[in-house]
């Protein structure tokens, strides 16, 4: 298992929905990277079993956790626990990146 990875090996995009890549996975978590245009978005949503959280490395996002809707940019986190509301949009002029993680991971 490579347990090194720079994560600018995964970022990508895709025109008509945002881009998702996996880091590492195991039973317990997930990490990976969303990668959103500008104008692109995660629509708002819920995990019922596992909390979230999303580590800015490049760009800006508007993000909703719960009630909550707040600017976040380089170098900020933002959390979400299991079943709370979030979702998140690009609202700057280059790519949103996101370090995201899962815990537990989907389907473990």
């Amino acid at each position: 298992m490579d347990y090194f990875k720079d994560y600018r090996d995964y970022v990508g995009s895709k025109p008509e929905k945002f881009f998702k890549s996996t880091l590492f996975e195991s039973d317990k978590i997930l990490l990976g990277l969303n990668c959103l245009e500008p104008g692109q978005e995660q629509a708002v949503h819920a995990h019922g079993d596992q909390d979230k959280f999303y580590f800015v490395l490049e760009g800006v996002g508007e993000f909703t956790v719960g009630d909550t809707v707040q600017s976040a940019s380089d170098g900020m986190t933002v959390w979400a626990p299991e079943d709370v509301d979030h979702g998140v949009r690009n609202v700057g002029d280059v790519r949103l990146v996101l370090l995201v993680g899962l815990a537990p991971a989907p389907g473990h």
